[in-house]
């Protein structure tokens, strides 16, 4: 496992295995790509050249924008702080309703790109004064190498770095990324994954448990989508992993639906859908539940678990007021002094 590759050059993949007839196997994800020479796995971004796996996304950035971090969305982590987020095209999912599918559903030479290598990243943060590096839009993993190159860059300068993802990697990459944040998106039953996504739901669930395990900071969203995954049983499924194997402590996003790439005839989420599901979560245990693409819901807001105190008001992914009480060094609610689990 290299760091800084000299560009210029091919970039060789970090994680695959040689196979018979210069075939290779990919071992980033848990798609296990067999690929065969002159070919690319599933993500459209790892080519098997001669015999050996080549990332042929590094550097090739086609998104770039300086966020709140509350957009990612990341609550309880450095609340107001600003994030650089990039993303190259490609994604190891094949999501009917992808946000972005314009660049995840596209191969890395197929679209407009800038060149940016891992020092012109930090570089870039730091000129526009941001706290950290958001790795986002599209999924991360499929640009692990312009990913894990950069945050070893940016580590060093002070940066944080987090990463918003469909929690389809492989342990061994995860657990040598030394990430700070994570956003999670579990997206619904294992049928859910086969057949809107094209993917498994096993393996998210493991990413979710490894990275909250090694120390990472894990906040999990669940988009729901009508008539899809808005069935009260699976969303309660959903929650007692949370409660059970993530931890109560773990902030949970219910995030509202809106028609677009291949679902445009599914209305958006009805708004009591959200707040029974948000609801249900807090009356099974968990301590931090959100609603997500309603602005101006009180959703948005973090509340003290314990005496409901507002802590938070947000608005439009900006925090109005921040009230936690940091004089004792631990975060504090003001009123009862509740620890609230959040990283300052």
């Amino acid at each position: 496992m290299s760091a800084i590759r000299s560009y210029g050059e091919s970039y060789e993949a970090m994680y695959y295995e040689p196979m018979d007839n210069k075939i290779v196997k990919c071992t980033l994800c848990p798609r296990y790509c067999v690929i065969p020479p002159g070919k690319r796995g599933f993500c459209r971004c790892r080519e098997n050249i001669g015999g050996k796996l080549y990332t042929i996304n590094y550097g090739k950035v086609c998104s770039a924008a300086v966020d709140p971090v509350e957009k990612k969305p990341l609550y309880h982590f450095h609340p107001s702080s600003i994030t650089f987020s990039i993303a190259t095209a490609g994604c190891n999912f094949r999501c009917k309703h992808c946000q972005n599918w314009e660049i995840s559903q596209v191969s890395p030479d197929d679209i407009i790109y800038n060149t940016l290598y891992p020092e012109d990243i930090v570089r870039m943060a730091l000129e526009y004064r941001c706290d950290g590096i958001a790795y986002t839009y599209t999924e991360p993993t499929v640009f692990y190498e312009l990913m894990y190159d950069t945050v070893s860059i940016a580590r060093k300068k002070g940066l944080y770095n987090v990463m918003i993802t469909n929690g389809y990697i492989n342990e061994e990459p995860l657990r040598n990324l030394k990430i700070d944040g994570m956003n999670i998106d579990i997206k619904g039953n294992e049928k859910f994954y086969r057949e809107v996504c094209h993917g498994t739901l096993e393996p998210v669930l493991r990413t979710a448990i490894v990275a909250k395990k090694i120390g990472i900071h894990v906040e999990i969203t669940n988009l729901i989508i009508p008539t899809y995954n808005d069935n009260m049983e699976d969303i309660l499924n959903l929650i007692h992993f949370v409660r059970d194997y993530l931890g109560k402590e773990t902030p949970l996003h219910f995030t509202r639906f809106f028609p677009r790439y291949k679902l445009l005839d599914i209305p958006p989420t009805p708004l009591e859908v959200l707040e029974s599901a948000r609801n249900l979560a807090l009356e099974e245990g968990l301590k931090y539940v959100y609603i997500g693409n309603v602005p101006g819901h009180e959703g948005e807001n973090t509340y003290c678990p314990n005496c409901k105190t507002l802590l938070i008001d947000r608005s439009k992914f900006s925090v109005i007021v921040n009230n936690i009480d940091t004089s004792s060094g631990v975060p504090q609610c003001p009123n009862c002094g509740e620890i609230i689990d959040i990283v300052l």
